[in-house]
């Protein structure tokens, strides 16, 4: 949000909100707590519009959580890249070194990289909602019996991890699923799990 009233021109909360992403009221509820703190000046402009400035403060709080969040970021994909590299060696070490990715976000791009540390082959992601053929050098489909032969799956997805975890289940030996701790998964076999993944081997 700061980033988008740098640019300090007249424009309508609605206008804002589609540059931020997010629903009006939102925006306004973020406006008016950055104006109290300081961050941002508002002014009145023709045709009930405002022009919004961030203030000295504002430059410098911008300033900072851009650094805190590329640390945070970084931070968090070299802990993901460890712990994918982590499965991968482990599953080279037990005979398993033909991989498939299960979800295309960028948590399958982490993994990619990962990959190229280790002595395994990633054979491609399974991806139901996928709609490109190829990602990061790999094929993509959307169900397993899609995809040549595979060793174990590893979990890329960051959206609904448990959801997809479950499902996997329905259709894959739990011994076959390798999971990142970071995605903080539960392994307790669920109820009932309707199968998104496709038919299984």
């Amino acid at each position: 949000m700061l980033t988008a009233v740098e640019r300090g021109e007249p424009v309508s909360q609605l206008v804002l909100s589609k540059r931020v992403g997010v629903a009006v009221g939102l925006l306004n509820a973020l406006l008016r707590r950055a104006a109290r703190k300081g961050y941002v000046k508002v002014t009145s402009v023709p045709a009930k519009r405002y022009a919004y400035y961030l203030t000295p403060k504002g430059f410098a709080e911008k300033g900072r959580l851009i650094v805190e969040y590329l640390d945070q970021s970084l931070s968090f994909f070299r802990q993901a890249r460890d712990q994918y590299e982590a499965l991968f060696e482990g599953a080279r070490a037990a005979g398993r070194a033909r991989i498939a990715l299960y979800g295309c976000g960028e948590l399958a791009e982490i993994a990619v990289v990962a990959a190229m540390n280790t002595d395994v082959v990633l054979v491609g992601i399974v991806d139901r909602a996928a709609n490109k053929p190829m990602a990061y050098g790999l094929p993509v489909v959307r169900a397993l019996d899609d995809l040549e032969a595979w060793d174990v799956i590893v979990l890329t997805d960051g959206r609904t991890p448990q959801l997809s975890y479950n499902d996997l289940l329905a259709v894959v030996p739990a011994d076959r699923l390798l999971l990142p701790e970071f995605l903080r998964v539960s392994r307790l076999r669920p109820v009932a799990a309707a199968s998104r993944a496709g038919a299984g081997r």
